[in-house]
C-alpha cells in the first residue's frame, strides 16, 4: 500500500495550536481525503479532573515496563504533585483533542538547577487509537516550539517503544543535531529548540 500523503495546516494561537491535517490515501478501503483536527491547548484547573481521569489510561499503559497496580477501589493512585501544574510557574499541563475527541495530555517542566536551565517532558500519552496518525510527533514537536530553550527527554530503560519515538522525533525535529546519553536505568536525549 501507498503511503499517506499529508498536507498540514497550523493555526498557532497564544493559549493552544490547532492544527488541520488533509491525509490523502490513494488505494484501498479507506481511498479519500480526511481531514484530522489535533488542538494541543493549556490544561485550564477546571480540566484537572480530565488530565486525572486520563492519566489513569497512562497508568494502565505505563504498568508494562514498571511495577504499578490498581488500589482497592480499582483505580491506579494519584499522580505525586500533579497539582502543582495549576500552581508553579515552571509546570505546563496540556490537553491534546483530536477532531473534537480528547486524545491525550503533555506535562512540561522547566527544570532549573545550579548549573543548568532546560525544560523536559515530564509525562506524554496519546491514547492508542489514536496513535498512528502522527498525532504525538506533532504534538512533541509543538512542545518543542512553544518551549524555546534547551532540552532533556527521557525514557526508561525497559521502555523500548518510547527510547524509538523520541529519538525519531527529536532526530527529524533537530536535524540530527543532540546527544543522548545512558545512566541510572534511563536514556535522555539533550538538544535545543
Amino acid at each position: 500500500m501507498e503511503t499517506p500523503s499529508i498536507l498540514c495546516v497550523v493555526k498557532k494561537h497564544y493559549h493552544y495550536f490547532q492544527i488541520t491535517i488533509i491525509l490523502t490515501l490513494k488505494q484501498g478501503y479507506f481511498e479519500g481525503d480526511y481531514e484530522l483536527e489535533i488542538t494541543i491547548r493549556m490544561a485550564s484547573v477546571t480540566d484537572k479532573e480530565i488530565v486525572k481521569n486520563l492519566m489513569q489510561y497512562y497508568f494502565y499503559d505505563f504498568s508494562e515496563f514498571v511495577e504499578a497496580h490498581v488500589e482497592e477501589d480499582g483505580r491506579f493512585g494519584e499522580y505525586p504533585n500533579l497539582d502543582l501544574y495549576w500552581t508553579e510557574q515552571t509546570r505546563f499541563p496540556y490537553l491534546v483533542e483530536f477532531n473534537g475527541n480528547y486524545a491525550g495530555f503533555a506535562l512540561v517542566r522547566l527544570i532549573e538547577e545550579e548549573d543548568k536551565r532546560y525544560y523536559s517532558i515530564a509525562e506524554f500519552f496519546i491514547m492508542k487509537k489514536y496513535r498512528r496518525f502522527g498525532i504525538g510527533k506533532q504534538v512533541a514537536s509543538d512542545m518543542f516550539d512553544l518551549h524555546q530553550g534547551n532540552w532533556e527527554v527521557f525514557q526508561l530503560e525497559k521502555n523500548q517503544p518510547a527510547q524509538h519515538f523520541w529519538r525519531n522525533v527529536i532526530n527529524k525535529y533537530t536535524k540530527g543535531n543532540f546527544s543522548e546519553r545512558h545512566e541510572n536505568g534511563r536514556y535522555t536525549q539533550v538538544f535545543s529548540s
